[in-house]
């Protein structure tokens, strides 16, 4: 079962691999509906003809996709519209899933290391800081290993 959960875990890091470079992309301050249409040097009344739409309500799309506040079926058919593939998806802040979990993995162990070790200071039976990290690092990999559902509390 560990090998799977590691498996997938490779294999969605490979797709997402292709999304990397859009996290560089910064979004128009306008959205990208009115970015679009105004670069084709589209009206209004043109891209609501397509969509059998007014021109005032495609005004309020690229003003709720500009606030973030558009459904995702709504960009896939104003994309359709522009004759583009409206394409969405989720990228990991750290570059792959595998370092998302590392890092989630290593914070539960350190927080559970260092609670436990100092319940046992109190004890009078603390452990050297050498010993904590080794501790740490051991339980990390545990946790990785076992994919603990832990990891996202």
């Amino acid at each position: 079962m560990r090998n799977k959960k590691k498996l997938l875990i490779e294999q969605l890091d490979k797709k997402l691999e292709k999304f990397k470079d859009s996290a560089m992309v910064q979004i128009p301050t306008k959205g990208w509906i009115n970015t679009i249409r105004t670069t084709l040097n589209m009206t209004r009344e043109q891209l609501g003809t397509k969509l059998e739409m007014t021109k005032g309500a495609i005004q309020k799309i690229e003003e709720r996709e500009a606030l973030g506040q558009i459904t995702i079926n709504k960009l896939r058919d104003v994309g359709q519209a522009l004759d583009m593939k409206f394409i969405y998806g989720f990228i990991p802040k750290d570059g792959t899933i595998e370092s998302l979990v590392n890092l989630k993995a290593e914070k539960l162990a350190q927080k559970i290391v260092l609670r436990t070790n100092q319940n046992m200071k109190l004890e009078d039976q603390g452990i050297g800081d050498e010993k904590i990290a080794r501790t740490i690092e051991e339980l990390a990999s545990e946790i990785k290993r076992e994919m603990r559902k832990s990891l996202w509390d």
